[in-house]
């Protein structure tokens, strides 16, 4: 008897209208145990090399695991994919909220969708049953709206709702997928992927909870969780402040990036951080199914932008995409920028980045005033960035059309001198955490396949002397023993940086939430990780077969990566990354071409990749169990 799962995928033609279902094997489950993993397996069998991003021959999957549902917190996440529309790479991205356990309920672990419908569809899944429903009384809408219209139409208020919103119909290339109003799958433009499709929503409702092989083991873990919280005060300022409570932190260590990445420091850092947020907009703390932290912000403001705490409170990246990235001070713009970026469907990292880029290229004369439709981009306007967002959204104009193609492509348009003011890897804009102080992110940003992010591995601060009891403790786990500076790139971070990210990468096979389970903030350990996968599943599972998942995750994703044409060249990071810092306590501070390059050579070797070209080899898809992704 499968216990945690139902051995269910469905697959969703909308070319014809057409559904089905895959049962899948126990075997299956514990060889790819969900997310990234059972993305990938669909999208590789399913997706024909060279694929349009924005054709109907691309596949997009909405996947759970083997733990999804189960009442312990920091496990209600779902894994999108598909090929990204802002990389040609693989597209990757995780949300949280009350969405994926309520799908699992819903009677299955994952939906695949294939082709595209004729007009605007959304699919409605419930105890077992799909369907697919007319949406297009629901174009146009954005998230609140949309959420608010289907669940009236079901005739049932806990009907939970992902949906693309008018943002992902207009194929802006860094749409957003949304849940509960404010949970983002934001990164590589997967919102755009829907849009494209005809695909409006996803509605889930359901009450058949899987059942566990050691419901009491399962119950201790929620437990364990629950008094953990209760004792780690790291983990009670997160559900305090959120995420944006590393916003002076990141500040004092020179690393809130500044001015389109130009600086690690902000005069006014203080006026749009975590406290700043808590003392003045913030109104109540939200949560995920069944996590005991509540670090999710609802923000009201009364002033002119009248933000409504149900599009949700802004995250430490949102906070300096829209702040320091911009140079803007004004915490409730930022808050705003936020709001519509849930509602409108955007993701914040790269609609603020791209935004940032683009008031830099202004204010040097490289995009005119004809390019901006008369809108002047300067440092610090709030105004113009959140009149630039509206047209980003839309479309609207010269301006807004350059925007909705992300930086890089924007740049590409307008030529060398708008490229050399880049912050993307592949395309992807980078998040707000700077490889010049935190050297392994300069590593890890250049070869993750699905361009610069801040979660595919553990960061460098996690693992220096002094950073925690806990944190050093669960890496020890994990083979890393070894404690070091955040700016050493030598071959022990190297070693460092692929084994954290085949444990990121497993959490994010798993859908487990990185703030509960990883090692900068953190309820349990790599070996409660084991534990729960048995007591959920009954297997006799141990930490490196778990970790085997999570390589064969980043394996997968680099083997589709190949298949697209993408190669060691691909992994680079922009000229502003080894430029050197100003101002503040990281002046002058820089990562070199050099110290990444030699890196990469490690890197690979320890991978099991070829050096010359960045990818995986046969002998290591082999050891995997996953030959079959070359063919």
């Amino acid at each position: 008897m499968a216990h945690g799962y139902h051995g269910k995928i469905l697959v969703v033609d909308l070319s014809n209208h057409r559904i089905q279902i895959d049962e899948h094997d126990e075997a299956w489950y514990r060889t790819y145990m969900g997310g990234t993993n059972f993305g990938m397996y669909y999208i590789l069998k399913h997706m024909p090399p060279g694929a349009d991003a924005l054709g109907p021959e691309n596949v997009l999957t909405v996947m759970l695991s083997v733990l999804t549902g189960a009442p312990f917190s920091g496990q209600s996440r779902m894994t999108v994919n598909a090929k990204s529309p802002l990389t040609g790479a693989i597209g990757d991205s995780q949300a949280g909220g009350f969405f994926p356990a309520e799908m699992k309920n819903a009677g299955f672990d994952g939906v695949v969708f294939l082709g595209k419908a004729e007009r605007p569809v959304y699919l409605w899944l419930n105890n077992g049953q799909a369907e697919l429903c007319d949406a297009s009384h629901l174009w146009g809408l954005g998230a609140w709206e949309t959420e608010t219209r289907v669940r009236e139409e079901l005739g049932d208020n806990k009907v939970e709702v992902a949906c693309c919103g008018p943002v992902g119909e207009k194929l802006v290339r860094v749409a957003a997928i949304i849940n509960m109003r404010n949970r983002a799958a934001g990164r590589t433009g997967l919102g755009a992927v829907m849009g494209s499709k005809n695909l409006k929503a996803i509605a889930v409702r359901g009450s058949q909870r899987p059942t566990y092989a050691d419901a009491r083991g399962v119950k201790r873990i929620a437990a364990l969780g629950a008094t953990e919280y209760k004792t780690n005060r790291g983990m009670q300022e997160l559900g305090e402040l959120g995420t944006a409570g590393v916003v002076l932190g990141q500040e004092f260590a020179g690393g809130l990036p500044t001015r389109n990445y130009q600086a690690g420091t902000f005069a006014h850092a203080e006026e749009i951080s975590g406290e700043r947020l808590a003392e003045t907009i913030l109104v109540d703390r939200d949560t995920c199914y069944a996590c005991v932290v509540r670090c999710k912000r609802e923000v009201e403001t009364d002033d002119a932008h009248q933000v409504k705490r149900e599009l949700g409170g802004p995250e430490y990246e949102t906070i300096a995409t829209f702040g320091s990235y911009c140079a803007v001070r004004d915490l409730a713009a930022v808050a705003k920028a936020n709001a519509l970026c849930n509602d409108y469907g955007l993701d914040t990292i790269g609609a603020g980045a791209t935004i940032a880029w683009a008031i830099e290229c202004y204010e040097e004369g490289i995009l005119s005033d004809a390019e901006t439709d008369g809108l002047a981009l300067r440092w610090g306007d709030a105004q113009a960035m959140l009149a630039a967002l509206e047209a980003m959204a839309f479309r609207r104009g010269r301006l807004g059309n350059l925007l909705a193609e992300g930086s890089a492509r924007a740049a590409a348009q307008i030529g060398p001198d708008a490229q050399a003011r880049l912050i993307t890897v592949k395309g992807s804009e980078a998040p707000a955490h700077m490889p010049q102080v935190k050297r392994s992110m300069g590593l890890i940003y250049a070869v993750n396949p699905f361009g610069a992010d801040h979660q595919s591995s553990e960061h460098d601060t996690s693992y220096e002397e002094g950073s925690g009891e806990r944190s050093l403790g669960w890496l020890a786990e994990l083979g890393l023993t070894r404690p070091m500076p955040a700016t050493d790139l030598g071959a022990a971070k190297v070693e460092f940086t692929l084994v954290t990210q085949y444990w990121t990468s497993l959490m994010d096979t798993l859908n487990l939430c990185q703030f509960d389970w990883g090692a900068t903030w953190q309820l349990y350990g790599p070996s409660t990780v084991a534990q729960v996968v048995n007591a959920v599943t009954g297997w006799d599972a141990t930490l490196p077969e778990l970790m085997e998942a999570g390589a064969r995750r980043v394996n997968l994703m680099k083997v589709f990566n190949a298949r697209e044409g993408f190669d060691r060249d691909d992994d680079k990071l922009p000229p502003r990354l080894h430029e050197p810092l100003q101002g503040g306590v990281s002046d002058g501070v820089r990562v070199t071409e050099e110290e990444i390059e030699q890196a990469k050579d490690l890197y690979y070797r320890l991978a099991g990749w070829d050096v010359e070209t960045g990818n995986p080899t046969v002998a290591r898809l082999e050891e995997l169990g996953i030959a079959w992704a070359m063919s």
